[in-house]
């Protein structure tokens, strides 16, 4: 891989962006590869939490805007479709993602962040969609994701003055789950990923599902797919080991069938 580098570690597949003389920044060959390391991550049942980060300074600090004075309308419009179409898979996967954001986190970065479940960030994090600086606005998908995470207020000031925040901010504003220190970061991101490879891999996968569809469909197709999905939990060994082992007063060993 040119732009990411990938390992695991431990059940956790670990996506590492790896521009760091760019700020990892995102250009086309950088879409393509995370497209690819996250089907293989999703196919790879070795591993159970996926982990997004980027290697030096920044998580990323946008798309490469120096690829921007060769895109016209058609070609502007069919990259932003990639980076919007990648987006979507890496939110769509079945296995919980965690953005690790240890830097600048802005534009399509932090549109890469907010495809992930959750977010962790350094306090010395900053978030922001800036491209309304250049005449533009986010385009791999933040106009949505934004407004559906801290709602449309808090979102329209963002991406339409192009402030950045602090990490301490956005965790204010829900934006981030959590803000440690730099040199805690990669630990506590291990420990949160260890709290979800404790639970069902099916019940996660369930419940994300829902979540992620229900929150765009009409309430009660919501609660239907709620009832729905319970029941389907119910068929499987991992419900009658959590059942079992609360009975029985131990810990659960679910197995993922």
């Amino acid at each position: 891989m040119e732009t990411v580098e990938t390992k695991i570690e431990n059940g956790i597949g670990w996506i590492i962006l790896n521009r760091p003389d760019k700020l990892n920044a995102i250009n086309l060959k950088m879409l393509e590869e995370l497209e690819e390391v996250t089907k293989n991550f999703e196919e790879n049942n070795d591993v159970k939490i996926i982990i997004f980060t980027g290697n030096g300074k920044a998580f990323s600090a946008g798309a490469d805007i120096s690829q921007f004075k060769e895109l016209n309308s058609i070609s502007a419009w069919n990259f932003a479709k990639k980076g919007r179409r990648v987006m979507d898979y890496i939110e769509s996967v079945s296995k919980p993602t965690i953005a690790m954001i240890n830097g600048y986190a802005l534009g399509g970065g932090l549109e890469l962040a907010l495809a992930c479940d959750f977010r962790i960030a350094a306090e010395e994090a900053s978030l922001g969609l800036p491209e309304i600086n250049l005449g533009i606005y986010p385009g791999f998908g933040g106009t949505q994701r934004l407004v559906r995470a801290i709602g449309k207020a808090k979102a329209m000031e963002l991406m339409m003055t192009g402030d950045r925040i602090s990490a301490k901010e956005a965790e204010r504003i829900g934006l981030v789950n959590k803000v440690v220190s730099l040199s805690s970061l990669k630990e506590e991101t291990i420990k949160f990923a260890g709290k979800l490879m404790e639970k069902s891999p099916i019940a996660l996968a369930i419940l994300k599902h829902i979540i992620l569809y229900g929150n765009d469909s009409p309430l009660l197709d919501g609660l239907n797919m709620e009832s729905l999905g319970w029941g389907v939990a119910f068929s499987t060994e991992d419900e009658k080991e959590g059942v079992s082992a609360f009975l029985e007063k131990r810990k659960a060993v679910f197995k993922g069938k």
